[in-house]
């Protein structure tokens, strides 16, 4: 029909963006804002995305959810992540972002685990609907003249794999490229990545004429490799580099870093400058930039220096033993107590107000405050 011609027509205009061995920071919720993604960037990042941002959000026009979309001239590949569960509104969408936003690549993504998400028919939940993920894909694609990708899951549920039945459709639906993270949303983000199945996969997108990119628990080169291994055009890489943001140094380099604690230091004075620099210098945004950093430090502090590991690279899934480090600065930096974190921000950005309280987003410990959420960092 001329729906359909007219879909095709516009897929073979549309630009191609090859992702094969680019190293792709993945879209975090919170975490991965501008000045983080800069940071990551200078490390050596192929390929960033902004946070995920609601459809329906987006559509009502909301100022914190637009600014989810902003991109900084460094970030030469860059594509805004989107989430929505009905195909007639993620198209609007996709409009709207067409005609006012700067990127070259729309993600949309179909694997958010959170109950808040998936209740309201995105996220994870679509996995239980592959139809409407053929209706989205389709109608997103066919509006945009820019690569659309999709990031989803193996399944919903842990004994129900799905994804190597859809993925391979994708192409045929209007998709340019697919991202899998090897959990379920049973799993949320606990227990081992599956690369098996991620291999499976990469199979079978391989026949369906599109690229699969990995993504889980890379955390070093050698993950990085073993992951290419699998037939995967690259990985993305999500809380390996909340960790260690050095990570992409370290795959083009194929080292291990033995970071120093000054040097790590130096990222967080780097990191506090962007966002001083992006959130504005004023009492406001100075704040703005001690949350973000108070954030990324609940994940920050859980690299294990490489000279002290007894195995090494160190796994994503370790989390640090007691042990002694070689200065004052990395003692502090790998401290798990938030006051820790909090007086480096005191270093960096000055006295924190009166009031002050800090609860990070992912765990239950907290600075000045007794209660915590639960939410995932990961897009």
């Amino acid at each position: 029909n001329v729906e359909g011609a007219d879909s095709k027509q516009r897929l073979v205009e549309r630009k191609i963006i090859d992702f094969r061995n680019k190293l792709y920071l993945a879209p975090l919720t919170t975490v991965g804002n501008l000045p983080y993604r800069r940071i990551c960037k200078g490390f050596g990042a192929d390929v960033t995305c902004g946070e995920m941002a609601m459809v329906t959000n987006l559509l009502m026009g909301q100022s914190s959810e637009l600014a989810l979309l902003r991109r900084h001239p460094c970030e030469d590949l860059f594509g805004v992540q989107i989430c929505g569960g009905y195909a007639d509104s993620t198209a609007r969408c996709v409009e709207l972002l067409e005609k006012d936003f700067d990127f070259d690549f729309v993600d949309i993504n179909m694997g958010c685990p959170i109950d808040l998400v998936c209740s309201k028919g995105a996220g994870s939940s679509l996995l239980l609907k592959p139809k409407k993920i053929e209706q989205i894909v389709r109608a997103c694609s066919s509006l945009l003249s820019k690569p659309f990708t999709v990031k989803t899951r193996i399944g919903w549920l842990d004994n129900d794999p799905v994804a190597h039945k859809i993925l391979p459709k994708l192409r045929e639906w209007g998709a340019s490229a697919c991202t899998l993270h090897g959990r379920t949303r049973a799993q949320r983000y606990t227990g081992p990545a599956d690369w098996s199945y991620i291999k499976q996969c990469a199979t079978a997108c391989a026949e369906g004429g599109i690229p699969l990119i990995g993504n889980g628990d890379i955390f070093s080169f050698k993950d990085y490799e073993a992951a290419k291994a699998t037939g995967v055009a690259t990985t993305m890489i999500a809380r390996g580099a909340l960790i260690k943001p050095w990570i992409f140094e370290e795959i083009k380099g194929q080292r291990d870093w033995d970071i120093s604690g000054s040097e790590r230091l130096d990222i967080l004075k780097d990191y506090c400058a962007k966002g001083l620099e992006h959130w504005g210098s004023d009492s406001k945004g100075v704040e703005n930039t001690r949350r973000f950093m108070l954030e990324w430090m609940s994940f920050l502090h859980r690299y294990i220096p490489l000279a002290l590991l007894e195995v090494q690279p160190q796994k994503i899934s370790w989390r640090p033993p007691a042990y002694i480090a070689r200065d004052d600065r990395e003692a502090l930096l790998s401290s798990t107590d938030p006051a820790d974190w909090v007086k480096i921000s005191k270093m960096l950005l000055g006295p924190t107000p009166a009031d002050f309280t800090f609860v990070p987003k992912h765990k239950s410990n907290a600075f000045g405050a007794t209660t915590a959420a639960d939410n995932d960092a990961e897009g």
